[in-house]
């Protein structure tokens, strides 16, 4: 079937490399492009790091939709979806070709006091301008954002509280084990670990078990939620997000999902994934362009993803579940890496803190699937690379 009318629903990052990548494979048809914010297209990872700490103000994507010849349509959702038809909040579009790049929205917590969250460009400026030296900033959730925001909060002068559920900082996304080596980052922040928030009240948090922690400033930090919602009555697969194959093909004839809300699946891993990190939505436009137009291609990463934080830059490559054991390279008083071995000594994910060679050579080790001398492994002193059998 020659495709004449793609449309991408989601302006994020993800929709627009979809965009390119289709004029880049020489797509001639029309294409359209809804964004349910009214700004331009632009990149998150910036809003918990530059534009809330001050150093820049936006982070617009480097694209030129107009020359791209996309009609672009700011400030337009999408509401549902049947075989070949988007009904969105300015009516319905006909499509041959769909592209599901609606990315995923924060989780809030229950209460009724003023709770802030950070994914949009308007979450950043309005956060931003509330982290003055001497505010009270409760953050919840020591995950990713809640540490980065965190850090923004401490920099900016703020009394810091960060409430936790887990054991330990990044618990949930690489284990109490490691997370426990960033506690000590947190000098002069009120670090409270396993502890559970009832309700975001009026003036502050209500801990469970009756606590309250008065606040200025209340964050939420604690995950998001693939946006799939107006696809609860579409005929398309659904399980932690849009369900997808290895081409990042639905179950929906001629439709494809990229970005946070794709749930695809890896060959190399042997599991379904949804990664929500920039990386992806950079690298799976591209295959999801080629299936739309009828090539062969498999999405099939080594996931990817950093973060900045207490003057570190983590860098984690791979999937630690298919891991058995770790194993630590460097004293976590300096710089360190961490890397999660197979029964069989391969790599199945590397963890790297302020050790960017050992992130690099690790995640060519994962994609080339070598095993590697553990007795090596372990002299933080010897190239990764070096640790290969």
């Amino acid at each position: 079937m020659t495709v004449e009318h793609v449309v991408v629903v989601g302006a994020g990052l993800s929709g627009v490399r979809t965009v390119e990548a289709l004029r880049g494979r020489g797509y001639a048809g029309r294409l359209t492009l809804l964004g349910q914010e009214r700004h331009r297209p632009y990149d998150r990872p910036p809003l918990s790091k530059a534009v809330l700490k001050g150093d820049a103000d936006t982070s617009f994507i480097d694209t030129d939709l107009e020359r791209l010849q996309v009609d672009f349509r700011p400030g337009v959702a999408a509401k549902s979806l049947r075989a070949g038809v988007v009904e969105t909040t300015e009516g319905e579009l006909d499509y041959d070709g769909l592209v599901i790049a609606t990315g995923a929205d924060p989780i809030r917590l229950p209460g009724d006091g003023p709770q802030h969250v950070l994914r949009t460009l308007d979450d950043a400026h309005e956060l931003r301008v509330m982290l003055v030296p001497g505010a009270r900033v409760t953050v919840i959730g020591a995950g990713w954002i809640g540490a980065e925001v965190a850090t923004a909060a401490r920099r900016a002068g703020c009394a810091v509280t960060v409430i936790e559920a887990a054991q330990a900082p990044l618990a949930s996304a690489i284990g109490t084990e490691l997370g426990a080596r960033t506690i000590p980052w947190y000098d002069g922040i009120d670090l409270r670990l396993g502890t559970m928030v009832e309700s975001v009240d009026e003036g502050g948090v209500r801990l469970v078990g009756g606590e309250f922690v008065e606040s200025h400033v209340v964050v939420t930090g604690i995950g998001v939620r693939p946006a799939v919602e107006w696809l609860a009555d579409a005929d398309i697969d659904l399980h932690n997000g849009v369900v997808t194959d290895e081409h990042l093909r639905t179950s929906l004839p001629g439709v494809v999902a990229v970005g946070d809300c794709a749930a695809w699946w890896s060959r190399r891993w042997g599991a379904r994934l949804r990664v929500e990190h920039w990386d992806t939505a950079i690298n799976a436009p591209e295959v999801a362009a080629a299936t739309l137009m009828g090539e062969e291609a498999v999405y099939d990463p080594v996931p990817y993803f950093w973060s900045e934080q207490f003057g570190h830059m983590l860098q984690y490559a791979g999937h630690h579940a298919s891991g058995e054991r770790i194993v630590h390279r460097g004293e976590p008083e300096g710089k360190w890496s961490a890397v999660w071995l197979t029964a069989d000594d391969r790599l199945a994910a590397v963890l790297a803190v302020d050790r960017p060679r050992d992130l690099v050579q690790g995640r060519r080790i994962i994609e080339a699937g070598h095993r590697l001398d553990t007795e090596r492994l372990v002299d933080p002193q010897v190239a990764l690379r070096d640790c290969v059998v």
